[in-house]
């Protein structure tokens, strides 16, 4: 590979367009060489306001376009899985955006194509895992300060939804988060879900169902609870509470900076993700161009991409149902050990 990494941005919709954005702004060691989304007039406004980028209709031309290291996929869930697979018959390192695929099986077949490779290409975008308050809380139950843990209460709320959301949405591409993060933070893999639905707000738009607690158990006897609330009509809210066996620590309060003027106290409330996480997103993105640039993968893999998918799939099982839902999932192959 080339000193710098040339990327293949893929959809250039909100999330890739911000990605385009921060290559070359606070991403160094990489430049965008070719995007692709098939809104034609889209795709040559962004390469237009870049040197050098070719624009395409077509993933795949942008994927073999000369100069293309590495690939971003910031496309609809749906198409990721043909991009990615364009992209490992390349041999090329992978950051994509979740879900790694709707469904588990188009993930295992993700994993199959990468043990034919013999390595690991693909990361995928869970970016909570890069923001500095995650860290900590990372730490933190890693190194037993606050014991065993019991419990995870987590709040993931929107201002508003866009036009597009689904109730299915809630759980596969809001819970998601919280999926892979409570995995990640506890080292403990997701063995069944629940999902209960309140009465929905009159906020929400016909036929949505919203707002919806999701209730995960692990492998570790732990249990994680997650309000999704996605038109709470405030702002953008990401919240963790971990409880131990010796205390308990929580993320996510937003208070950096707390005003007090004319009789009352507060601040302000993000409005939205690209906000909230952007420190992590650069974070993430910097992490993904250094390992690429080895040809390696650091961040989270196809395999967590894989188990994320058999939760969600499980929890739209049990939203459907009303009962607790067991997850199916595949033994991890040898070459996701850690």
């Amino acid at each position: 590979m080339t000193s710098t990494l040339g990327i293949a941005v893929i959809g250039t919709g909100k999330m890739g367009a911000d990605h385009v954005r921060r290559f070359g702004r606070s991403v160094g060691g990489a430049r965008v060489v070719a995007v692709a989304d098939p809104d034609g007039d889209r795709v040559k406004e962004v390469a237009g306001a870049l040197e050098g980028v070719s624009a395409h209709t077509d993933p795949a031309a942008a994927i073999a376009a000369p100069g293309v290291d590495a690939v971003l996929i910031a496309s609809p869930g749906p198409a990721h899985e043909e991009a990615i697979l364009h992209a490992l018959a390349r041999r090329l390192p992978v950051l994509c955006e979740k879900p790694l695929t709707p469904d588990p099986v188009g993930g295992l077949r993700i994993m199959e194509a990468e043990a034919r490779l013999g390595r690991r290409l693909v990361q995928v975008g869970f970016m909570r895992r890069y923001d500095t308050e995650y860290v900590r809380l990372k730490e933190l139950l890693d190194t037993g300060g606050i014991g065993r843990p019991l419990f995870l209460h987590c709040r993931h709320r929107n201002a508003a939804s866009p036009s597009f959301f689904t109730s299915d949405m809630l759980i596969s591409d809001s819970a998601v988060h919280e999926v892979d993060a409570a995995r990640w933070l506890l080292g403990q893999e997701i063995t069944a879900v629940t999902v209960l639905s309140p009465t929905s707000t009159s906020a929400a738009p016909e036929g949505l169902r919203d707002p919806r607690l999701v209730l995960l158990e692990t492998s570790g006897g732990a249990v994680v609870d997650v309000e999704v609330f996605v038109n709470c009509g405030v702002g953008y809210q990401v919240q963790c509470e971990a409880v131990g066996e010796a205390g308990s620590a929580r993320i996510g309060d937003g208070h950096a900076m707390v005003v007090q003027s004319a009789g009352r106290w507060g601040g302000e409330i993000d409005q939205d993700f690209t906000v909230r996480f952007a420190d992590a997103y650069d974070r993430q993105l910097r992490g993904w161009v250094a390992a690429a640039a080895r040809g390696r993968v650091d961040g989270p893999d196809a395999w967590d991409g894989y188990a994320a998918s058999a939760v969600s799939e499980a929890g739209l099982a049990a939203a459907r149902s009303g009962v607790r839902t067991l997850v199916e999932q595949v033994r991890r192959p040898a070459l996701y050990d850690r």
